[in-house]
């Protein structure tokens, strides 16, 4: 798709410890990165595959996520959006100073500092009110000053009484000494997001991060989680998920278009990492979609 939707960034220039932001879809903003700061992130629109360190799973509308400090993150929307979206996702991007800060002044915010250290490993908060979360999103994009501040507390406060929470990233993932390893390895991540289809090798990836095989494969193993050859087949599987649930094309098209050479290794892996068959997951995920059209109806 060749539109590209320019980003919408709200930022309220005299509060550098709180920023919002809106991306629309498809965006060439959309990368495995990681940042010092916190960030709340509210799925709007569009379906896809969520990576918080370690973790590879489905996002829909309506799922938010919280990530802590340097935890590498991205949201990449599935390729069957055939229309732009103009807002797929509302963030918030807060430093941890500034909660280390109110956590100091006031001793009742310590258990929301709690929640915050879990979010080293990222959050998803389970079935948390979407146009709740859209209402303390807007509230905190619309008002300035005092006012935000206060909007931003009183979302936090709700997420922490909030009983289900998912923790994401089973690693705790440590940052390569040099920040560039930490960037070259991100380059190979979005390399495999865009061409999982080919055929990817370890040799192929360590040449794009400009390192030797062994070292590439330890700094990979580190700021993902994962090995190369783990991390490909995660996300192909993911692509043939998106792939069964929005098509009707044959099981044995499907698994050529994710990347794989043959049905039985396809299969083989979508079972290890989904605990049924691609069939299964297809009948449940319609059921699902069915189910949630049915509730908005």
């Amino acid at each position: 798709m060749s539109i590209i939707l320019p980003q919408t960034e709200f930022v309220d220039r005299t509060t550098r410890s709180i920023r919002y932001l809106e991306h629309g879809w498809p965006t060439d903003l959309c990368r495995w990165h990681a940042h010092e700061e916190y960030e709340l992130h509210l799925i709007t629109e569009t379906r896809g595959k969520a990576f918080v360190g370690d973790y590879i799973g489905d996002f829909e509308p309506g799922y938010l996520y919280l990530t802590g400090p340097n935890l590498p993150h991205n949201w990449v929307t599935d390729e069957q959006v055939s229309e732009p979206v103009h807002i797929r996702d509302m963030l918030v991007q807060f430093s941890h100073s500034s909660v280390e800060s109110l956590a100091k002044g006031f001793t009742e915010f310590a258990e929301v500092r709690n929640m915050l250290m879990s979010a080293q490993s990222g959050i998803l908060f389970e079935g948390f009110n979407a146009t709740f979360a859209r209402g303390h999103m807007e509230s905190i994009r619309d008002h300035q000053g005092p006012e935000r501040i206060l909007a931003f507390i009183r979302f936090l406060v709700r997420l922490n009484e909030h009983a289900e929470k998912r923790l994401l990233s089973v690693t705790r993932l440590k940052q390569p000494s040099d920040g560039s390893k930490h960037a070259m390895i991100g380059t190979v991540v979005d390399y495999v997001v865009e061409n999982y289809r080919e055929e990817l090798s370890v040799k192929q990836a360590a040449d794009i991060a400009g390192m030797t095989q062994a070292t590439f494969s330890r700094n990979f193993q580190t700021v993902t989680g994962h090995n190369f050859v783990e991390f490909v087949n995660r996300i192909r599987i993911g692509k043939a998920c998106g792939m069964l649930y929005a098509s009707d094309a044959p099981i044995m098209t499907i698994s050529g278009r994710a990347g794989f050479q043959n049905i039985a290794n396809f299969n083989r892996h979508f079972l290890k990492m989904k605990g049924m068959t691609p069939s299964e997951y297809r009948e449940a995920a319609r059921k699902d979609l069915f189910s949630q059209t049915e509730a908005n109806s």
